[in-house]
C-alpha cells in the first residue's frame, strides 16, 4: 500500500522513530522513576535485550505475514469481504469504527493474554521487564507477536476495515505503547486532562506494578474508555507514583535483562 508515494513499512518505520527518538529525549529530561534498574549499566542491557526482541518479532512477523494488518486490510478490501462494506456505510465512517473496534480488540486481547494461562505464558515476558520504559512498549515475545496477528487480521477481515484506517490505527497503537509506558513525569494538570481520552505514562505504568490487583487494571494501550467502561481502572498506585515497584518479582531484576532468559520465558515453569 503506498500513501502520497511512500509505501506502508517506510510511513510506519519514520513515525516508529520519530516517537522512539522523541521519547528517549524526554525520558532523559523528565523521568518519573529514578532506580538501580534504570540505571546506565543495567538499562544498557535492558534496551539490548528489550531492542533485541522486537527485531525479532518483526522479523518473525514479516516472515509469516508479508503483508501484515495492512495487507490483509486491501485483501479483504479487494474481494468486498466485511460487514462495514455489507452495510454500505461510507469509508470515512468505516474508517473511524474500525479505528474504535480495532482498539477494543486489542484491549480485549491484552485482558485474555492476563486471564487465560496458556497466552500467560507469553505475555509474561513483556511484564518481567524490571523497569518501564519507552523500550518496554517493544518488549513483546515473537509467540505472542504472532498470535496477536492472527487475531487482529482475523478482526479486519471480519470487518471489512479500510487499509488506511488500518495502517493508521497501527501507527498510532505503536505510538501510543511507546508513549505510555515512557518513564516519563508528565505535568499533574496535563495527565488529569488527558487521562480520560487516553492512556498515560502514570495510567499505565500501574499496570506493570508488582501487586497483582493494579496488574489487572488499566491494560488500556490507547483509547481510555474501555477500562473505565468494563471496571478495570485503577486511578493511583497504592504506593503512589514516584514508589511504585514494577516487574514480576519471581524473577528478580537481573535475568529479565538477558535476552536468551526472556526469549525461553514462555518455555519454563513456574
Amino acid at each position: 500500500m503506498q500513501l502520497f508515494g511512500v509505501t506502508e513499512p517506510l510511513w510506519r518505520l519514520a513515525a516508529f522513530l520519530l516517537v522512539f527518538a522523541a521519547m528517549a529525549m524526554l525520558e532523559l529530561w523528565h523521568p518519573r522513576l529514578e532506580r538501580p534498574e534504570l540505571r546506565k549499566a543495567l538499562k544498557a542491557r535492558r534496551w539490548f535485550t528489550n531492542l533485541s526482541i522486537l527485531v525479532l518479532s518483526s522479523l518473525c512477523l514479516r516472515l509469516i505475514f508479508p503483508a501484515a494488518a495492512t495487507g490483509a486490510a486491501l485483501w479483504a478490501q479487494a474481494r468486498g469481504y466485511g460487514l462495514l462494506p455489507a452495510l454500505g456505510i461510507p469509508p470515512v465512517v468505516a474508517g473511524v469504527i474500525a479505528f474504535v473496534v480495532l482498539d477494543f480488540a486489542i484491549w480485549l486481547e491484552h485482558v485474555v493474554f492476563h486471564k487465560v494461562p496458556f497466552f500467560w505464558r507469553m505475555h509474561r515476558v513483556h511484564h518481567a521487564d524490571p523497569g518501564v520504559d519507552l523500550t518496554t512498549a517493544l518488549r513483546f515475545h515473537p509467540l505472542e507477536i504472532v498470535v496477536s496477528m492472527i487475531w487482529k487480521i482475523a478482526v479486519i477481515v471480519t470487518l471489512g476495515a479500510p487499509a488506511a484506517a488500518v495502517l493508521l490505527f497501527e501507527i498510532v497503537l505503536n505510538a501510543a505503547a511507546m508513549f505510555n509506558h515512557a518513564n516519563l513525569r508528565l505535568p499533574p494538570r496535563l495527565d488529569r486532562a488527558l487521562r480520560p481520552w487516553i492512556v498515560t505514562p502514570d495510567m499505565h505504568r500501574i499496570h506493570h506494578s508488582t501487586e497483582r490487583s493494579e496488574t489487572d487494571s488499566n491494560y488500556g494501550f490507547n483509547l481510555a474508555i474501555w477500562d473505565r467502561l468494563f471496571a478495570t481502572y485503577t486511578d493511583r498506585p497504592r504506593r503512589g507514583e514516584n514508589a511504585i515497584e514494577t516487574g514480576l518479582t519471581a524473577y528478580g531484576r537481573s535475568e529479565p535483562t538477558k535476552l536468551l532468559w526472556s526469549l525461553l520465558l514462555p518455555f519454563r515453569r513456574d
